[in-house]
């Protein structure tokens, strides 16, 4: 879950291309207390660059105030056919 300036600054849409050049898939959405949230799945290389794009760069017009991940575990597989924007 990413906190701070991140809904109506594109956050979500930048989300989603940096997945998708990475190769990660799983989805992302608004929440109705300001922060945007999501699932991703990938190489522990690909989520460890993701978790490092939230945390530091996000949309150029969002500002982080930090990122909580949790939840984290080894699948077999994905569960996921791509990374989508959930409304």
């Amino acid at each position: 879950e990413v906190f701070g300036i991140v809904q109506g600054v594109f956050f979500r849409k930048h989300i989603q291309q940096q997945a998708k050049e990475l190769g990660l898939r799983g989805w992302c959405m608004n929440t109705n207390d300001g922060t945007v949230k999501g699932v991703m799945e990938g190489s522990p290389d690909q989520i460890r660059k993701m978790k490092d794009w939230l945390q530091h760069k996000g949309s150029p017009m969002s500002k982080i105030d930090k990122a909580v991940f949790s939840g984290e575990k080894s699948i077999p597989e994905h569960t996921f056919p791509k990374f989508s924007v959930k409304h």
